[in-house]
């Protein structure tokens, strides 16, 4: 009796995760974020949010029906990207710029880069980062809460101010719509830690490395370093929000473990310098870009020797 055989070419074995489940699991993990948002900045908030996911959703459909290249919308990945946008803005942002925005990230940082997987930085991020550098007014305006603007925790801190740590964990401070509560961040972090959609090695690299700099900076500044002025840096501003939902992108990141804890250090020494040395108040955003660029050479000095295979002696 014959048997038919499959013969097919590798991977043999798949997961079940699939794309779509992943992105679903980030958009679950950003919702405690988006919440408090929208709890603390109003309506506006959800506004900012809804038109920066139909902006990128909208970008990568017209885009592939234009070119007549298969839709990949549902895949979930543009709603992430839209998401992640809308909480790097402030609640006072102006309509068409989560439009322009979410179209930016999509199409120029995308697409035009082969789709997802292909992009050699963070969609979100770079878009931020276009939007700083074309309307830096705008995406400075800090938010009313309670009806009293006030600057960013961040601002604050250089400032010499005392920030409650409360307000840092709560979200009761002035940001942008997804940076303010520490807590909903870290119960977004523990949720895909659980799941297994990221490792805590790359977050907690960020976090921890970026204490460590901006200690080391402020001590030779003569800056004194308090348990507050500490707690301000790792815990507010993008800092979290960065490190859990940015820094660890599939895409943009190193693949092996100790690529990524390196890939971590390198993001938050970069935030430290900007932050401490230079003239910027975050870095986050232009830290992850830079160590995105450093991605391929970090994969190349870390990865594994194949299974028996000896190092080469080198002849005199």
């Amino acid at each position: 009796m014959s048997k038919t055989l499959n013969v097919s070419i590798s991977p043999h074995i798949r997961a079940r995760e699939t794309t779509a489940t992943i992105m679903a699991d980030v958009i679950v993990a950003l919702l405690p974020a988006v919440a408090v948002g929208v709890y603390v900045f109003g309506a506006r908030a959800f506004a900012i949010t809804v038109l920066s996911i139909v902006s990128c959703v909208a970008s990568e459909y017209i885009y592939e029906k234009l070119l007549k290249k298969p839709i990949t919308i549902t895949d979930l990945s543009a709603v992430v990207t839209g998401l992640i946008l809308a909480v790097n803005l402030y609640s006072t942002a102006p309509w068409w710029l989560p439009v322009l925005g979410g179209a930016f990230a999509i199409i120029v940082v995308k697409m035009l880069y082969g789709g997802i997987g292909q992009n050699f930085m963070n969609p979100a991020l770079a878009a931020r980062c276009f939007l700083l550098l074309s309307f830096s007014r705008i995406m400075t305006d800090y938010p009313q809460i309670d009806g009293v603007s006030s600057p960013t925790p961040l601002v604050l801190a250089k400032q010499g101010t005392v920030v409650p740590i409360s307000d840092l964990l709560i979200g009761t401070h002035s940001g942008t719509i997804g940076e303010t509560s520490a807590i909903a961040i870290i119960i977004g972090f523990v949720y895909l830690c659980v799941r297994g959609v990221i490792k805590p090695r790359e977050p907690l690299s960020v976090i921890i490395s970026t204490g460590v700099f901006v200690t080391l900076f402020s001590l030779i500044q003569g800056i004194p370093v308090t348990l507050n002025y500490l707690a301000v840096h790792m815990l507010g501003g993008g800092m979290l929000l960065g490190a859990v939902f940015m820094a660890s992108d599939y895409a943009t990141t190193p693949v092996t473990p100790w690529g990524q804890v390196i890939f971590g250090c390198c993001v938050g020494f970069i935030t430290a310098l900007i932050r401490c040395v230079g003239g910027g108040v975050e870095g986050v955003s232009y830290a992850i870009i830079i160590s995105n660029l450093l991605t391929p050479f970090i994969e190349k000095l870390t990865a594994p020797r194949p299974f028996g295979v000896r190092k080469e002696r080198a002849e005199k």
